[in-house]
């Protein structure tokens, strides 16, 4: 099993030894073993985005020798700060774990609630005792009077934040804000002329270009490593970070790296190190940076006003593979698929309609699904935004005025056995809703969708085997239109299913989300 993990040196306090083995998302900091929109900020001194290309690597008379990384760590190490963390004292008591136990050694080594016996920072059998949790990362100058980015992952929670510098001065640090989806935080500390980093354009990152990080991995500060971009715009299966497209490099990041910086050899910062992907929660080559140009977005709206606001058109949306290109008359696959509209949302006012496409936003591509969160998410609330949407066989473009992100809740599941029947061309079992089911407000696989809520018109899935099931419709799925065509009956469910062809595409709504899905069959 692989494990994207945000690789934090972060106590162990308040996890359970099931969420010790069960977590999917690691950060690049270390526990101890005590264990939108854009704002100038000019007045406040601090650094803006370069557009220096990014320098070439050299190749003396035919021949290709690695760069030499001395002179860009010399210049641009001493704006590479530690951090380290003190959270709240907690009360620790319980039995000592026996040296036996097949985690005694990992809890010896980490650290962790339930240890005792030799195991550091845990009491023995009867006794209670206090102790305040602790972490450490990295973070950089951003400008001469002590502003300081680093990882939300790494000031969260925490009641004491300390600076380090290279210099191996110490500052108390007040954390300005954090945020969570973006995974950045602005410190601010109180010095002056302090050293500073240049930041880059991440959108001019290729590829196979050079980058290093510097960091602190499990507390040697100021270490140097070094990689190459593996690609760009990189997203991640984890609902936390829908709105950064990351920087994936090879370069090695390990607990305590959080927070640091990532160079391009032009000696600008393109990206925060924040996340790794392991087998083992250690590096096995492959690390993830938050762009710089995010940061910086996030940065600006924290000091100017406190937090950040988001922008939304109200979509869902889906990534469009192969079948589903074919099956919509695209050329390729590419773009965002519409799988549902916000009723009154600004996409429903813009015109836009289920089973859109869309192309591009403002002016950017959009080959991945995953790339519209982020560059919607950027615009301030109230702006108007351009978006080519691909319809009917054709492009066109539509304009929708942006409105501000809201939380949105999280519903629970109840799965319940269905019966057997013989599946159709598709592979599918589906039945009409009772309208006990329509009363009761339930949506698919028994979701409650609350006390005054409606079903949705089409027909549940009670059975998915062969094209339908390698297709990923699973029992509890509601159809609700074939090929573009709404079915309310299993009459006209068959009649649209016969007309296809060899790839359908069905609506289907799933715990009260919507989402296209493309069934290819052998007939």
């Amino acid at each position: 099993m692989h494990w994207v993990i945000t690789m934090s040196r972060r106590p162990f306090v308040r996890r359970s030894l099931a969420a010790v083995l069960s977590v999917l998302v690691f950060t690049a900091c270390q526990p101890r073993a005590s264990d939108a929109a854009d704002v100038p900020l000019a007045a406040a001194g601090l650094a803006q985005i370069s557009t220096t290309p990014t320098a070439a690597v050299a190749t003396p008379q035919g021949g290709v020798v690695l760069p030499d990384f001395a002179a860009l760590v010399q210049q641009h190490g001493p704006a590479v700060v530690n951090i380290s963390t003190k959270g709240k004292r907690v009360r620790l008591s319980g039995p000592g774990m026996s040296p036996n136990d097949p985690f005694y050694e990992f809890f010896r080594r980490f650290g962790a609630p339930g240890g005792g016996r030799g195991v550091p920072g845990m009491p023995d059998e009867g006794e209670e005792s206090f102790r305040r949790p602790g972490g450490e990362g990295s973070g950089f100058i951003v400008s001469s009077d002590g502003y300081v980015l680093t990882n939300a992952h790494v000031v969260d929670e925490a009641e004491e934040v300390t600076v380090k510098l290279t210099d191996r001065r110490e500052f108390k640090a007040k954390v300005v804000g954090l945020d969570k989806p973006t995974d950045v935080a602005v410190l601010k500390i109180d010095a002056k002329s302090l050293p500073v980093v240049r930041l880059g354009n991440p959108k001019k990152l290729r590829p196979g270009e050079w980058v290093i990080a510097i960091g602190s991995p499990f507390g040697f500060d100021n270490s140097v490593t070094a990689g190459i971009v593996s690609a760009t715009a990189r997203g991640l299966p984890d609902g936390d970070s829908n709105y950064v497209n990351f920087i994936q490099t090879d370069v090695a990041v390990n607990p305590g790296n959080s927070g640091g910086p990532l160079f391009n050899l032009a000696g600008e910062v393109v990206g925060i190190n924040s996340q790794i992907y392991s087998r083992s929660g250690g590096y096995m080559g492959i690390s993830f940076a938050i762009p710089i140009d995010l940061a910086v977005n996030v940065r600006d709206q924290i000091i100017a006003k406190g937090r950040v606001s988001r922008g939304k058109i109200g979509v869902q949306i889906q990534p469009v593979d192969a079948a589903l290109a074919e099956s919509f008359g695209l050329d390729r696959p590419r773009g965002a698929l519409v799988g549902s509209v916000e009723a009154g949302g600004p996409a429903a006012k813009a015109g836009i309609r289920q089973g859109d496409i869309i192309l591009s936003a403002n002016g950017t591509s959009i080959e991945r699904s995953e790339q519209l969160p982020t560059i919607i998410g950027v615009i301030q609330p109230g702006a108007e935004a351009t978006l080519e949407v691909w319809r009917d066989g054709a492009a066109r473009k539509l304009s929708v005025r942006v409105a501000e992100l809201q939380t949105e809740p999280v519903v629970a599941s109840n799965d319940e056995p269905a019966p057997e029947r013989s599946p159709d061309r598709l592979g599918l079992v589906v039945r009409e809703l009772t309208a006990e089911e329509r009363s009761q407000g339930f949506g698919p696989r028994g979701r409650q969708r609350g006390p005054n809520a409606e079903m949705p018109e089409g027909l549940l899935v009670e059975r998915a085997t062969g094209p339908a099931a390698d297709a990923g419709l699973t029992r509890g799925d509601i159809v609700v239109s074939v090929n573009g065509s709404p079915v309310k009956t299993i009459k006209d469910f068959r009649e649209r299913v016969s007309r296809a062809g060899k790839t359908v595409a069905l609506l289907i709504n799933r715990g009260g989300n919507t989402l296209f899905v493309a069934v290819r069959t052998t007939s």
